[in-house]
């Protein structure tokens, strides 16, 4: 979990919340060269997510990579395949949950 006084990102509610900013590794993916790249996200649109890493940034295809999210002291596995809307419009396709 991932606590601030105005907002709480659980595991629950990830794919609902906000992901610019948090911490995230690519856990999964056909290309092995995306495999192990950290950063943080900057940016995210319905087909990729671009974090910014060491070596600048790199975009990647959400249909191609589940990324390991850090939330404070647990890490969630997030299938960015199966979140393939804009953010604006996870929270109406997954209604909250």
């Amino acid at each position: 979990m991932l606590k601030t006084k105005h907002y709480n990102i659980t595991r629950k509610n990830l794919v609902c919340h906000e992901w610019i900013g948090l911490k995230a590794e690519v856990a999964e993916s056909p290309d092995s060269s995306r495999i192990g790249l950290k950063g943080k996200v900057v940016d995210e649109t319905k087909n990729l997510v671009i974090l910014e890493t060491k070596k600048g940034e790199k975009k990647l295809p959400k249909k191609e990579v589940k990324l390991m999210i850090e939330l404070g002291k647990e890490n969630v596995l997030l299938d960015c395949s199966k979140l393939l809307q804009r953010p604006e419009d996870r929270i109406k396709y997954f209604g909250g949950n």
